[in-house]
């Protein structure tokens, strides 16, 4: 995969309970639970910071797993999420996105 930039959907309402965080999409209401790592990524997905540098920078130190194997994890997760549209991915920064404003559920 390219340089992977990240951002969080406009079009989603999410609320964290206590280590995760529960995701609803407003499209077709669909609730999503993401597990620690995949909160961590959540919150990091500010549409300015490579998925690499959220993985090797807070990924790493935090959960004590190796650089590769997390960035592989971490590529399927935000291809998955974006597939269902809570994500958004793109090769250069996302100019403009929600990550001051998310809606809560």
């Amino acid at each position: 995969m390219k340089e992977c930039y990240v951002a969080r959907s406009r079009s989603v309402a999410a609320r964290q309970l206590g280590e995760e965080m529960v995701i609803m999409s407003a499209a077709d209401s669909t609730l999503f639970n993401l597990n620690p790592v995949a909160t961590l990524i959540w919150k990091a997905a500010d549409g300015q910071t490579p998925l690499t540098r959220i993985v090797e920078e807070q990924i790493c130190p935090e959960f004590e797993v190796e650089e590769g194997e997390a960035l592989r994890d971490a590529e399927q997760f935000v291809r998955e999420l974006a597939a269902h549209g809570i994500l958004l991915l793109a090769e250069f920064p996302i100019a403009e996105t929600n990550a001051e404003s998310d809606r809560k559920l």
